[in-house]
């Protein structure tokens, strides 16, 4: 038996409004976290899905010094309407954040109608225990992320990710958080389609279940 609700909160979200409408015209998703984490296979992913189900999709992508547990970043922008790769500042609609920090790194995309989920899994850079920088608390962050996004969703990631079977599925547990909102236009059936296509047969059950817990939890969460 899963305890799901302590490991995620939110804000209500009845009522909620990203900004992107029914028809889903266009749809700006920023994907941040540090190297490792997976946060380019999170894209790839959601891609993969969002074709399959028809859908017009543009991104980028922004690797710093990953290898060594750098700043990695992936857009993905769904919808007719979309036609460049980049998220103009101010015009994020959901940012994913597999790492506390990191959000707060790329909070100015924001949209002020937009929505934060939150990893609180901190990963601490080596610079910060040479004493060369700072880390901020996790309060900090989540008062600056509140005071411009409309919502902000938090979960610990790699405790679910553990549930699951391998702490290295905690991006597969955000994605189904993302889907656990049921704002995007994407099947979840595609999306878990696309996850086994990717992984070896044990790999893929292992995945499937962490996308499902994160997927429950955020159901829970904004019921």
């Amino acid at each position: 038996m899963h305890r799901l609700q302590p490991l995620c909160s939110s804000l209500p979200l009845q009522g909620y409004n990203t900004g992107v409408n029914n028809v889903a015209r266009e749809i700006n998703i920023l994907l941040a976290g540090v190297g490792g984490q997976g946060v380019i296979l999170m894209s790839e992913l959601l891609g993969k899905a969002a074709i399959v189900d028809g859908l017009r999709v543009r991104g980028s992508e922004v690797l710093g010094m990953a290898v060594r547990g750098g700043s990695v970043t992936s857009i993905i922008r769904l919808g007719d309407d979309v036609h460049g790769p980049l998220i103009p500042q101010g015009k994020c609609h959901i940012l994913l954040a597999l790492e506390p920090s990191e959000a707060l790194r790329h909070v100015s995309y924001l949209s002020s109608a937009g929505l934060a989920i939150l990893n609180t899994t901190p990963i601490v850079p080596f610079t910060v225990s040479l004493g060369q920088s700072s880390y901020p608390r996790l309060e900090q962050i989540l008062e600056k992320l509140n005071s411009v996004a409309s919502k902000v969703i938090t979960l610990d990631a790699a405790q679910i990710a553990q549930e699951a079977g391998s702490l290295l599925a905690a991006n597969i547990v955000m994605l189904g958080a993302l889907f656990g909102l049921e704002l995007l236009p994407l099947k979840r059936a595609t999306m878990k389609e696309a996850i086994e296509a990717r992984f070896a047969p044990k790999a893929a059950l292992v995945n499937i279940r962490a996308f499902d817990l994160g997927y429950q939890v955020c159901r829970r969460a904004v019921a």
